[in-house]
């Protein structure tokens, strides 16, 4: 269960840390957002290390839709803008494709 906990705080360290950098560079602030922009993604780096699965890549791979959620959010919370229908349909196909990964039958060792 804590794993959620983990995903989630990831996506926050994930999503923050790469709008550090969209900040500077697009919208044209202070080089000085890379620097908390590069701690940020440090930490979700080492986040997803904390997921409880013996295999990286199905980590990550379960770890997508909870990042589309979050980005959703960023969208509506941080930017101010309205996710379009087409955002929400696209999301939900991946938390269908996340449910899978996550909840799926396992072979022994894997």
């Amino acid at each position: 269960m804590l794993d959620w906990i983990f995903y989630l705080l990831a996506a926050v360290c994930e999503i923050a840390g790469c709008y550090a950098f969209w900040y500077w560079l697009r919208l044209e602030h202070s080089a000085l957002w890379v620097l908390p922009g590069i701690a940020s993604l440090v930490l979700f780096a080492f986040l997803l290390t904390r997921i409880d699965t013996a295999l990286a890549g199905r980590a990550y791979a379960a770890y997508g839709g909870i990042y589309i959620i979050s980005s959703l959010l960023w969208l509506t919370t941080v930017e101010r803008s309205t996710p379009l229908l087409t955002d929400y349909l696209g999301m939900l196909l991946c938390l269908a494709g996340a449910a899978v990964l996550l909840l799926g039958p396992r072979l022994a060792g894997h």
